[in-house]
């Protein structure tokens, strides 16, 4: 058991309470990912959203207790409904003593800021628990980071504890932390009640295996707190696809989910999309550094055929050539939704990517807006052809790997100081370069998705520009993944 005592004896000393969670300021941030988070606390999402998808922050919603919550647990403080901060401090203090461990002055220095990183601190399970005490009452921050500290189950179990008193706490990141089986067994319990208000959980490297697999799975077939969650670089093969796509048919909350370097094959990828075809809610899938094969690659074709639900998708490096690029093109010339194909160190050559960029062309309802095959080597001939393809999508944008020669030259040379053009323009007309750039939102906004700046800047006649200028724009421009902030020219 926690030491109580700490908990006490700290709120016998301060005297000065903070408001209660029913009076919380509405404007504490959150940390949108996207312009249409925002949108989305006010209003529910349409087709035409333009994530590519981090997932949505839900506002802070506090929650009547169950009648198992209002029991003693380790980290419960006195319930008077009053939250402290100035003696978060001493509370600390005092736990790290009575726990034998050494404070950690970045957390005493941070503790009412909103973001708060503890990655690589060798906190330890003690280290942890000190941190879990003085979090109970904490109302500031809003995103824990404790990747690699070495926290184990004794750790986990003081994090769960602690985020069923906190309402504030909204992302986590326990990434590294080697938990295994019985550490998804604690995530596993807690994320079944919905009590907290985590959207984002990071369980990235854990060693998690098969067992752990179906906990998880379990765990968040019934969840719909959780909007983002990443278990990359973890252990799961095949059985553990199967209960993963298991889930993914059930769950009704996720947004974004990362899966990337584990060990699924065609046994595992065809579980996962079959999961995937009654979903609809997933907008961001990253599948790469796995072994879909061909025949992973036919069941996503599939997908994307009879879904319109997934926006971002990632199967690079996943031993898809360009039979399997045949099979996902069939996908493509019917998918109206998916803006971000990434298919980069797949064993594909120009006459897959032919494949997948016709396929594009022929659907008119296609939303994509890149197409990343930029370990594929293509010729003229092939840049011809995108010509027209582009016609057709102005707001697509295909990364390939061009051929040494003249061609590639002149591309090279176009792409130096785009902004330079558009200034010479301004300067001639008597306008800022910001103003220009607002004329290409009809709204006024200063913040557009990259395909609409994309397609915006291709379609106006005053500054002839490229695909290779506006990809130096937008890496100038871009604040976020699929957004560009305008107001950065300022």
């Amino acid at each position: 058991m926690l030491p109580r005592e700490a908990t006490e004896r700290w709120q016998e000393a301060d005297s000065n309470p903070q408001e209660s969670p029913d009076t919380m300021d509405s404007d504490t941030p959150l940390e949108l990912e996207t312009q249409e988070e925002t949108e989305s606390l006010l209003a529910p999402h349409s087709s035409d959203e333009t994530l590519y998808c981090e997932a949505e922050a839900p506002s802070t919603v506090m929650k009547e207790k169950s009648a198992w919550e209002t029991s003693e647990t380790d980290l419960e403080a006195e319930d008077n409904e009053k939250f402290f901060t100035t003696g978060q401090r001493e509370l600390y203090l005092e736990a790290c003593k009575l726990l034998s461990v050494v404070p950690v002055s970045y957390f005493i220095r941070n503790m009412e800021e909103p973001y708060m990183n503890l990655n690589h601190h060798g906190l330890g399970p003690k280290g942890t628990k000190a941190i879990a005490i003085a979090l109970v009452s904490n109302t500031t921050i809003i995103k824990l980071e404790l990747e690699d500290n070495c926290i184990m189950e004794e750790g986990v179990l003081s994090l769960v504890e602690m985020l069923q008193e906190n309402y504030y706490l909204q992302e986590l990141n326990i990434s590294d932390n080697d938990l295994g089986l019985e550490g998804a067994k604690i995530i596993s319990e807690f994320l079944q009640r919905n009590v907290s208000s985590l959207w984002k959980l990071k369980l990235s490297g854990n060693n998690f295996k098969e067992e752990s697999a179906a906990l998880l799975s379990q765990a968040m077939s019934s969840n719909y707190q959780i909007k983002k969650l990443n278990l990359s670089h973890n252990q799961f093969s095949d059985q553990g696809g199967e209960q993963l796509g298991q889930m993914l048919a059930l769950n009704i909350g996720l947004k974004s989910l990362d899966l990337s370097w584990n060990h699924f094959h065609i046994r595992g990828a065809v579980a996962l999309c079959n999961g995937l075809r009654a979903n609809v809610t997933l907008k961001k899938l990253d599948l790469s550094m796995n072994g879909f094969g061909n025949e992973g690659a036919l069941a996503l074709g599939e997908v994307l055929r009879l879904s319109n639900c997934l926006v971002f998708l990632d199967v690079s490096g996943n031993d898809i050539n360009n039979d399997g690029a045949s099979k996902l093109s069939r996908g493509l010339e019917y998918n109206e939704s998916l803006r971000v194909l990434k298919l980069f160190l797949n064993p594909i050559t120009m006459d897959g990517a032919t494949l997948l960029v016709t396929s594009i062309k022929k659907n008119p309802k296609s939303r994509l807006e890149e197409l990343d095959i930029s370990n594929v080597l293509v010729t003229e001939q092939f840049m011809k052809m995108l010509d027209s393809v582009y016609a057709v999508h102005p707001q697509l944008d295909v990364l390939y790997r061009a051929v040494q020669g003249l061609e590639e030259k002149k591309t090279l040379f176009l792409c130096k100081n785009p902004i330079k053009l558009i200034q010479s323009y301004a300067d001639k007309n008597h306008i800022s370069i910001l103003d220009f750039f607002k004329s290409l939102n009809p709204t006024g906004a200063m913040q557009m998705t990259v395909g609409e700046f994309r397609k915006a800047l291709l379609q106006q006649s005053k500054v002839p520009v490229t695909h290779c200028q506006i990809r130096e724009l937008v890496k100038r421009l871009q604040e976020k993944p699929g957004m560009v902030n305008l107001s950065f020219l300022k």
